[in-house]
């Protein structure tokens, strides 16, 4: 915007002043201006004369007192342009955001480690040998079948206990009211099913002891190798955090120092845009000699 701001001149308040002058004398001409007209009216009654409509013709200094309203808005328009200018000037500064063309840091790529699962009990069953497995498999088909056969509810502990119960001679009715005798032959003795069940149970522990030596040593490969798997999950933690650490502390230096430069660039920047804000205050309009006289006309009376 094309201004007559300079550092000598008038100050914004006169050129306020004297604006509002300008304005408030240029409306006077104009209300002497609106009030003219062609005829004066007037009738007479009974002798007495009345004026209907008042004469006021065109001044003799009509010319003068138009070049003088002209005059008086191109002054004020001088004024209110500058003093616009001086204001646009001053709130252009204030708005202007500071470009410190510095690019903010960026984090380095961080690590992220591995976790792998723990495994299971098919884990540890998965390392036996074929031969060790279909041995596994044996074992537990003959401590099963064995183990249901002599263990409580089993074939043989019901016949021990059903043994010394057992009547040689026994009666059924085949006809009504008559008792025929049955006779009863007991296949085993006492000793002979203690005998068996002994023989079988020594039969039982030895496939129970190979099974759950296959079973200690499932759990125990199992065990092994989820604890493997711990330290390698522990070692890629911590190598992670370790180079994540470096990555952070390197990343927090950095922008310490880049948030540190914006301050004081930002403070560099504020200082001299008051500087710029207080020349602009400072500014004053600097009358072009066409708007003299009657700025001094106006000048003079407030002084």
């Amino acid at each position: 915007m094309k201004n007559s701001l300079s550092k000598t001149g008038l100050s914004l308040s006169q050129a306020q002043s004297i604006s509002n002058l300008c304005n408030q004398t240029a409306r006077d001409i104009q209300n002497q201006i609106d009030s003219i007209n062609n005829v004066t009216k007037s009738l007479t009654i009974d002798g007495n004369v009345y004026v209907e409509t008042v004469g006021n013709p065109i001044p003799e200094n009509i010319v003068e007192l138009l070049i003088e309203k002209s005059e008086l808005h191109a002054t004020q328009a001088f004024l209110m342009e500058n003093i616009k200018a001086k204001k646009e000037m001053i709130d252009s500064i204030k708005s202007e955001y500071p470009d410190f063309n510095l690019d903010e840091p960026k984090r380095g790529d961080l690590k992220t480690s591995i976790h792998i699962s723990p495994v299971g009990e098919e884990f540890g069953l998965s390392q036996l040998s074929i031969s060790e497995y279909n041995e596994m498999l044996e074992v537990e088909a003959y401590a099963s079948h064995i183990g249901q056969f002599i263990h409580k509810n089993g074939v043989l502990d019901k016949l021990r206990t059903e043994l010394p119960r057992i009547k040689t001679l026994e009666w059924i009715e085949i006809e009504d009211k008559k008792k025929t005798p049955m006779n009863v032959v007991v296949h085993h003795t006492p000793e002979q099913l203690l005998n068996i069940h002994n023989e079988l149970a020594a039969k039982h522990r030895q496939y129970e002891q190979r099974v759950n030596y296959y079973k200690a040593k499932i759990k125990d490969l199992t065990t092994l190798e989820n604890a493997r798997i711990a330290r390698l999950n522990a070692e890629s933690l911590a190598e992670s955090n370790a180079h994540n650490s470096i990555v952070n502390n390197e990343y927090y230096k950095a922008y310490e120092e880049y948030e540190r430069k914006i301050e004081l660039l930002t403070q560099e920047f504020e200082a001299k845009r008051q500087d710029r804000i207080k020349e602009a205050s400072e500014l004053r309009i600097n009358v072009d000699s066409r708007f003299q006289k009657v700025i001094d006309k106006f000048l003079s009376q407030l002084n």
